[in-house]
C-alpha cells in the first residue's frame, strides 16, 4: 500500500486498500465528530471497531494472540458469567441479555491501534483532529453566550452532556498541548511565530475551559499529572543526557505554562477559592469519621452513595450484581432519599461501577488491561518505537485518568470512552509496532 496525502500505511501490517481506506475514514469521522456531532461520530465509531475487529482477525497474523484480544474475551466472558449468576440469584434485576458491551466498548482500542498503522505521524494528527473538533464543539454546541456566562462566574458545561464531562476533555486537552507543546512551536528544530501564537491561544483557552467549568476533580488531577509530567521530563533529560537541546525548551514551556496558570488565578481567583472551600464542612466531618453527618451535596451524595455500594459488593463481592449493578444501589438502597433515587443512576466512580457490577473478576480485567498497556508502552519507547514525548503523555494521562475516574464515571458514557480509546489506541499502535514490525521500524 503506498502512502496517502496525510496519513502513512502502515508498516508492520496489512489489509487490502478498499479495507484500509473505510477503516481510516471510519477514524477520522469518530476522532473529528465524536465530540462535535456525536450521533454521527457514535456511528463512525461503531464502524471503526466492526472494521478494524475484522481486519486484526483476518489479517492480523501474530496479532491476534495479542494480550488485548485475550483481555476483550475475559471481559466478555466476565460479564456472561455475572449475569448468568444472577439470573439465577435475583432474576428480577438482571436484564434480558448480559450487555456486554458496558466493558467491551473500552477496547474500541484494538480498531484505533490498527488504523494508525504503528505510525506516529497518524497517531498525532488524529489527536489533533480530535483536539480542534472537541474546541469547535465547546463554541458550537453552547454557544458563545455561554462562554460568556462562564466568564461571569456561572458554572457551565459547554453543551456536552454535564459540567463535568466538558471539564474532562478540556483537561486531556490541556495535559496533551502542555506535553506536545516543543512539537507544536518548533518544528524541525526551528520556531515558528505563527505556531507560537496557536500555543498560546489553545493554552489559555484550555485554561479559561478548565476555570469556568468549575470541576474540583479536574483541578486536582491536573495539579497532581501536569507537576508529574514536568518532573518525569527534567529526570528523562539529566537520565539519558539529552541536555540544553531539550532542557531548554522544557524550562521555557514550563515557564510560560505556569505564567498562564497565574493568570488565570488573577481573573479567575474568586471562582476558584469559591468553589472550592464551598464544601470545608463536608471535608471536616469526612475527616472527623462523622459518615452518617454528611449533609447530601455534591460531596455528600458522591460519599452515601459509595458507602452503599461498599454494603452491595459485600454480599457478591466476586461476581457482582451485573450490568445494573450501579442502578440498583442508589435505586434499592433504602436509607438512601428518594431525591438522590430520583436524579442519580450512576456511582460518580467507575471503579466502584465495575466492582458493584461485575465483582473482583471485573476489576482483574480492567487492572490487567491497565497494566498491559502501562507495560507496553514502556517498552516501545524503551525500544525506540515510540518517541519520548508520547510516553510521557501516555503516564501523564494514566495518572488525569484515574483520580477524575474516582469521582465521575467517564469510562461508562460516551465521552470518556471517545477519550479512552483514541489516547489509548494511539499508545498501543507503537507498542505494536515495536512487537510486531521490524524492531525500530
Amino acid at each position: 500500500m503506498n502512502r496517502y496525502p496525510g496519513w502513512e500505511a502502515p508498516t508492520a501490517w496489512r489489509c487490502p486498500r478498499g479495507l484500509w481506506i473505510a477503516g481510516c475514514l471510519a477514524l477520522v469521522l469518530y476522532a473529528g465528530l465524536g465530540v462535535l456531532w456525536s450521533d454521527v461520530g457514535g456511528d463512525a465509531g461503531t464502524l471503526t471497531a466492526a472494521l478494524g475487529l475484522i481486519a486484526v482477525l483476518t489479517y492480523g497474523g501474530a496479532m491476534r494472540r495479542s494480550a488485548a484480544l485475550w483481555l476483550l474475551l475475559a471481559a466478555i466472558g466476565v460479564q456472561v458469567l455475572s449475569w448468568t449468576l444472577g439470573y439465577f440469584h435475583h432474576p428480577q434485576w438482571v436484564t434480558r441479555n448480559p450487555e456486554v458491551d458496558r466493558l467491551a466498548k473500552l477496547f474500541i482500542f484494538i480498531a484505533v491501534a490498527w488504523w494508525l498503522g504503528g505510525s506516529t505521524r497518524n497517531t498525532l494528527r488524529l489527536w489533533a483532529l480530535a483536539l480542534a473538533g472537541f474546541l469547535v464543539a465547546t463554541l458550537v454546541l453552547g454557544g458563545p453566550q455561554e462562554w460568556w456566562h462562564g466568564l461571569h462566574g456561572q458554572r457551565i458545561g459547554f453543551g456536552i452532556r454535564n459540567n463535568q464531562h466538558g471539564s474532562m476533555l478540556f483537561g486531556v486537552a490541556l495535559l496533551g498541548w502542555v506535553v506536545f507543546a516543543r512539537r507544536v512551536m518548533r518544528p524541525r528544530e526551528v520556531w515558528v511565530a505563527w505556531r507560537i501564537g496557536l500555543w498560546g491561544l489553545v493554552l489559555a483557552m484550555c485554561l479559561t475551559g478548565i476555570a469556568i467549568g468549575q470541576t474540583r476533580a479536574i483541578w486536582l488531577a491536573l495539579a497532581v499529572s501536569l507537576p508529574l509530567a514536568g518532573l518525569v521530563a527534567l529526570a528523562v533529560v539529566r537520565r539519558y543526557g539529552a541536555g540544553r537541546s531539550l532542557r531548554r525548551p522544557l524550562l521555557l514551556t514550563l515557564g510560560a505554562g505556569v505564567l498562564l496558570v497565574g493568570l488565570a488565578v488573577v481573573l479567575f481567583g474568586d471562582t476558584l477559592a469559591a468553589r472550592v472551600t464551598t464544601e470545608s464542612g463536608v471535608i471536616t466531618q469526612l475527616m472527623q469519621g462523622h459518615l452518617e453527618q454528611v449533609p447530601y451535596t455534591s460531596i455528600g451524595i458522591r460519599i452515601h452513595s459509595w458507602v452503599a455500594a461498599l454494603q452491595w459488593i459485600a454480599e457478591r463481592p466476586l461476581v457482582g450484581w451485573g450490568g445494573e449493578g450501579r442502578s440498583l444501589v442508589i435505586d434499592h438502597t433504602p436509607w438512601l432519599p428518594d431525591f438522590v433515587k430520583a436524579d442519580f443512576g450512576h456511582l460518580h466512580n467507575f471503579f466502584l461501577e465495575v466492582w458493584v457490577a461485575y465483582g473482583l473478576l471485573g476489576v482483574a480485567a480492567i487492572a490487567a488491561l491497565a497494566a498491559w498497556i502501562g507495560r507496553g508502552t514502556w517498552q516501545a519507547w524503551r525500544g525506540g518505537a515510540m518517541p519520548g514525548d508520547v510516553a510521557l503523555f501516555g503516564a501523564a494521562f494514566f495518572v488525569y485518568w484515574v483520580i477524575v475516574n474516582q469521582f465521575e464515571s467517564y469510562d461508562s458514557f460516551w465521552t470518556g470512552v471517545y477519550v479512552h480509546n483514541l489516547v489509548v489506541g494511539g499508545l498501543v499502535t507503537h507498542y505494536w509496532r515495536w512487537r510486531y514490525g521490524p524492531r525500530g521500524a
